[in-house]
Parts: C-alpha cells; structure tokens; sequence
C-alpha cells in the first residue's frame, strides 16, 4: 500500500504555474486528468499512510505500548530522515538562489526572516522547503499525542472518531497540525488495531469497493474541474471527505493488486517508498526548472507525463545504488526500512500469518456484543 500511495503522490506534487494550471481548461481531458489524479484520486494518501502508522502502533494493545521506546524508535525512523533531507535541500535552495538560480520557485531563502526560515527549517507552523514532509512532521505529533489518542479511543471510540472526523472534514484551523486529515488517520487506525477489527472481512467486497470510490473520485474530479482554483467550501468538504473514505478504498484496491505479481514484488519495496517519499519533491522541482528553460507553456501535458516518471525511475536507481554503494547513509537516510524482513505476499486461498488469531478474536467479540 506505502509503496503504491506515495507514487501517486508524486503525480500529486508535479509542480505548474498560473499559466499551466489544470483550471484554465486548455487542454480539455488532460486537464480534466490532471485534476482527478493530484486533487481527487491520490489525495487519500496521506490519510491511509497516517493511518497505517497509528493501525501498527497499537499492534501489541495499549497496555503494550512502551511509549519511551517508541519515542527513541521513531526519533530514529521519522526524526532523523526529516531532518536530513529537509536541511538538505534547504542548503541546496540556499546555495542556488545565493547564486541567483531558483527564485520563483521555491521560497526565498537568502532574504528570509529568522521565522520564515526555521519554519522552513523545522516545519514549526508551517511548511517545511522539502514541502511533502509535512507529514513525517504531524506524524511526529500523533506519535507524541499516541498515549492520549490511544486511551481516548478505548474508552470513547465513537465520540473520539466522530470529533476527529469533523475536524478532519470541516473548515475548522487546523491548529497545531498542518493537514488535519492525518489526526484522523491515525486514529483510525488505532481503532482498528486496538478493536482488532479484522480488516481482510473487506477483501470479498474489494472489486465493488473499489468501483464505488474511483466513481466519487470522478464525479468530484469533475466539480473540483469546473469550480477550480477557488472552491466552493462545500466542494472542499467533499474532497476532504472523500480523501478519508479512500482509507478503506484503498485497503480493498490493495487486495486486489496483491493477488498479482507486480503487486507481489511492490509489496517487498518498504526502503524504496520511503526514499521515493522523501525526495522526489526536490527532483520534480529541479525537472521544472530544467523544463522552463526548454518548452513553452503549450507543451507542459508532456512535462506532466515525463516528469514523474523520470523521477520514479531516478529515484529507483539511486536507492539501489545507495543500498549497495553506501549501505550505512542508506539505512540512516531510509530510517532502517530496508533491513527489515518484510513477509511475502499473500496468495489466492492462503491466510497471512496470524490470520487465524483475527479472526476468532473478531468473531468472539462479535458474540460479545
């Protein structure tokens, strides 16, 4: 599922300008694309990802949790990669624009103010350069939060869901989480952990689920097209809706993408997400410079299509390269993803390993109430 996301999320973060904008409905289907896949289709990702974070978390129940053990952990998977590629690239932006190269394009660094650049920094109370790690950086709250997000999910499950899932959804500030859908996320998938709900109940109904979804996502493609750039609030609402309904909508397409080989060997690539996740925003914006020395704003459709692709194929090489080359910066740069041992893909008429002990928890507590 990361590895399917967080390359959609690339095409979610190609970047464009006022004169290529999707909005201004030039190139009539193409646009009409680009819209379904960046602000409908792959916005669920940081929602799903958010909330297999919280779902793994919680494996080993709340009284499980050893929180000073977690914080250490994730200081060393979250922490530590956040901050070396957001200072890189900062110190890459800096040396470019002190050199005159890159303004417009990225925020400017060289005559930033001490608040605008520890921000830019540390993501403080507002975006970080590397734009796209926001979210390590509000995952780094949930975890922080863990303790008091578990308890309050044991104990007031529906109001605690029901209020987070308003904030997630309505136009409230956001306060001290800069994408609220990822607070939801996490909490639900802390429910579905600690209520050992059996997720796989929803694999028989993965085709019609997923038809379901990339329906919505195409009808609010289409409004999201004809309303754009400045939206209705209602039509904000949706979207954000929708983005937290692709949780399950993309557990379900997930099932039916490992039944297949390439969904197999997907499924094995945990470091490579990661690293695909954490620089692919710098190298899409190098490939927008690049591009708008070269070709007229006509031609952007052909951008669009090549420059995430080069970047995927990019950054596949240089994760290879860096596993075998530098297997020590790998490991620090990936958080120690790709030493871990991942268990093979489910096949048709098998059960995961502990498969069974789901689902007689699900169906004795189903006795239960």
């Amino acid at each position: 599922m990361r590895i399917l996301l967080i390359s959609g999320i690339v095409f979610v973060h190609v970047p464009y300008d006022p004169q290529t904008s999707p909005f201004l409905g030039e190139n009539g289907f193409i646009d009409w694309l680009r819209v379904f896949v960046g602000d409908s289709l792959f916005r669920v990702g940081v929602p799903c990802l958010s909330a297999i974070s919280g779902y793994l978390l919680f494996r080993r129940g709340l009284a499980g949790l050893d929180y000073g053990k977690v914080l250490r952990s994730k200081s060393r998977t979250v922490l530590v990669p956040f901050l070396i590629w957001n200072f890189a690239f900062l110190g890459l932006v800096m040396l470019a624009q002190s050199r005159g190269i890159g303004f417009g394009y990225l925020p400017d660094i060289v005559h930033a103010g001490p608040h605008e650049l520890t921000t830019l920094a540390f993501a403080i109370d507002g975006l970080p350069i590397n734009m796209p790690l926001y979210f390590l950086r509000d995952l780094l709250l949930c975890i922080i939060l863990a303790p008091l997000l578990g308890l309050a999910v044991q104990k007031y499950p529906r109001i605690t869901l029901a209020i987070l899932f308003l904030y997630a959804i309505l136009p409230v500030p956001g306060l001290i989480f800069l994408k609220k859908g990822i607070l939801f996320g996490f909490a639900f998938g802390i429910y579905a952990s600690l209520y050992r709900i059996d997720i796989r109940i929803l694999d028989r109904h993965a085709k019609k689920i997923a038809l379901v979804f990339l329906t919505v996502a195409t009808l609010l493609a289409t409004a999201l097209y004809r309303t754009g750039p400045d939206h209705p609030p209602l039509v904000d609402v949706a979207r954000n809706l929708i983005a937290i309904s692709g949780i399950v909508a993309s557990w379900a397409i997930s099932a039916i993408l490992i039944r297949i080989p390439l969904g197999t060997r997907l499924a094995r690539t945990e470091g490579l997400s990661f690293w695909i996740f954490c620089a692919h925003y710098p190298l899409l914006i190098a490939f927008w410079m690049l591009w708008n020395r070269m070709a007229e704003a006509q031609h952007y459709p052909l951008f669009y299509v090549l420059a995430p692709l080069l970047t995927l194929v990019v950054l596949v090489i240089t994760h290879t390269l860096a596993k075998r080359v530098t297997p020590g910066l790998h490991a620090v740069l990936t958080g120690c993803r790709a030493s871990r041992t991942l268990p093979s893909a489910v096949r048709p008429g098998e059960e995961p390993a502990g498969a069974k002990d789901w689902t007689e928890s699900y169906a004795n507590r189903k006795k239960m109430t």
